[in-house]
């Protein structure tokens, strides 16, 4: 066989194992477990870090004071030194609507070590433990939640014990609308969760953990065991770094897909998708030389290769290349398409998967050569030099 018929074959091997034995991580039947209403509903404590959210805030915060919760509940903004009256914002929103008591704190700049969010989540979370509630529910200040949403998420929690989770977490709904975020934000959730099989996090004692930072219930003696945020404040990816410590500590984990939790940050242009990716993707490599090569490679074998080595099969009259290569791409689509009907999009996408593939390694060496530059992990007028990865478990 030609050489370009041998890396066909090997994409078509890799992508069959990854169809059986991936955790079947393109499917998207990961969805908030059914439990009936608790005897007592927890009391909760919901934290909020926000810094210059005031864009947003007019539409997910009155989503959180409407919360339709039949035990105790209540909500901390942390207002990280914003610079667009977020705070103030928030306030005047709690008046209008009403709703659950909002308390907004404003900690002041963090402390070296600590990433922004973090220390945000340290003071909302130490606040909110005054109150001495049994869950917390961390949520970004763009996330949007029906009122119903934090008594299902209570109630997949379940009891303390064997059979009760210490930390749920759903991939909010990302915002779909313009061309960019239809081409890139479906991968971006597909790619997560092939990195992060859902049905490996949530199986029983497995090692794989993850979270997904803009919906996460977690069960407030869980983070006192887990030493949270304390354990994890240099992390930028501070979701999975989030579910590693508590699965560290003994905790039980679920991550699933929302069906009523939906982020309404935009993302129109796709500068604004290239800083969301770009800004986290190498820390997520640990800074690895070694690795990001290693990732440029792979995705080149799995996502390159297969249009790639059928065009060549077909042009040269190679059919050993032409149908592996065509059997690898089909493959490809087909495991998209359940992610672009979730997303209600239209499945042409699927066959488009490696040109995005393409775009997400460009933006994974951009984020390398940022580092390598010191510009380090940069959000909001904020750049960490050398961010810390989520740690192993």
């Amino acid at each position: 066989m030609s050489a370009v018929a041998w890396i066909a074959v090997g994409s078509l091997v890799v992508w069959v194992w990854l169809l059986l034995g991936q955790g079947f991580f393109w499917r998207t039947d990961q969805r908030l477990p059914r439990r009936g209403d608790p005897e007592r509903w927890p009391s909760v404590a919901v934290v909020v870090p926000a810094r210059d959210e005031a864009e947003v805030l007019p539409v997910s915060l009155p989503s959180l004071l409407a919360q339709d919760y039949p035990g105790d509940a209540e909500i901390f903004l942390v207002d990280d030194c914003s610079g667009d009256g977020t705070g103030d914002l928030a306030r005047a929103l709690s008046e209008r609507c009403g709703g659950l008591p909002l308390t907004v704190v404003t900690p002041g700049e963090p402390e070296p070590g600590w990433t922004g969010k973090l220390w945000a989540l340290r003071h909302g979370m130490a606040l909110a433990r005054l109150r001495k509630p049994e869950f917390l529910l961390l949520t970004d200040a763009d996330i949007a939640h029906e009122p119903d949403s934090l008594r299902e998420l209570v109630a997949a929690a379940g009891a303390e014990g064997a059979d009760g989770f210490d930390l749920v977490s759903q991939m909010a709904r990302l915002r779909v609308t313009s061309t960019w975020e239809r081409l890139v934000v479906p991968a971006f959730v597909y790619f997560f969760g092939q990195l992060y099989p859902f049905r490996r996090v949530n199986a029983r004692g497995s090692r794989t953990a993850a979270a997904a930072g803009g919906c996460v219930l977690l069960r407030a003696a869980a983070a006192e065991r887990a030493r949270v945020p304390e354990s994890i404040r240099q992390a930028v990816i501070d979701d999975v770094s989030l579910a590693r410590a508590v699965r560290r500590g003994g905790g039980r984990i679920w991550l699933g897909l929302a069906d009523r939790v939906d982020s309404v940050r935009p993302y129109p242009r796709l500068a604004d998708l290239w800083e969301m990716v770009a800004r986290s993707a190498y820390a997520q490599l640990r800074h690895s030389p070694v690795l990001l090569v290693g990732t440029v490679l792979g995705l080149g074998l799995v996502y390159v290769a297969p249009p790639v080595t059928l065009g060549a099969g077909l042009l040269t009259g190679d059919p050993v290349a032409a149908v592996a290569g065509g059997a690898a791409w089909t493959v490809m689509a087909g495991t998209y398409v359940p992610m672009l009907r979730y997303y209600r999009q239209s499945l042409w996408l699927a066959p488009l998967l490696p040109f995005t593939a393409v775009l997400y390694l460009l933006m994974t060496v951009d984020s390398a050569v940022r580092h390598h530059r010191g510009l380090g992990a940069a959000w909001k007028g904020r750049t960490y030099s050398r961010p810390e990865a989520a740690p192993e478990s």
